[in-house]
């Protein structure tokens, strides 16, 4: 049931940052766009996520958010997928690290990333291809960024 490949669920249209982006900008996109994950990309090559519970973690006070830089607290040692490697390899990561998300790349560069959420809608849809409830949000994500 898990064995098509992973870009066939994955968010291809990203938002992205650089290492050199703060974290008032971090924080606007997370609250605006309502995600928890941002990939970090230098030149198109992705260096780091940076997440919620990074910024959590971080236990900074807003007022200094302008002047604390993304790599300074994103995650640089990063599990990551191919577009080939299939949704159950995905679920299994998931399952194994407590993880929500895994960028997805190609020769070093950011092509997608796919959430915990990618495939509970995946096995949902396969289950029930015609929901009634939330036909919308399925068929279409919550939001092309998360």
């Amino acid at each position: 049931m898990m064995n098509e490949k992973v870009e066939s669920i994955m968010i291809k249209d990203l938002i992205t940052l650089g290492p050199d982006s703060n974290l008032t900008h971090v924080s606007e996109i997370f609250r605006q766009k309502k995600i928890h994950h941002i990939p970090i990309v230098d030149e198109g090559k992705l260096v780091g996520l940076v997440t919620t519970y990074d910024l959590w973690l971080k236990n900074a006070k807003l007022e200094e958010y302008d002047n604390i830089k993304v790599k300074e607290i994103m995650s640089k040692v990063l599990v990551k997928l191919e577009p080939d490697d299939k949704v159950g390899t995905a679920a299994e990561l998931f399952l194994d690290n407590r993880f929500h998300a895994l960028p997805v790349v190609k020769d070093g560069f950011l092509v997608g990333l796919v959430t915990t959420f990618d495939v509970l809608r995946y096995e949902f849809l396969k289950e029930y291809p015609d929901p009634i409830l939330y036909k919308d949000i399925l068929e279409k994500g919550i939001d092309a960024a998360h």
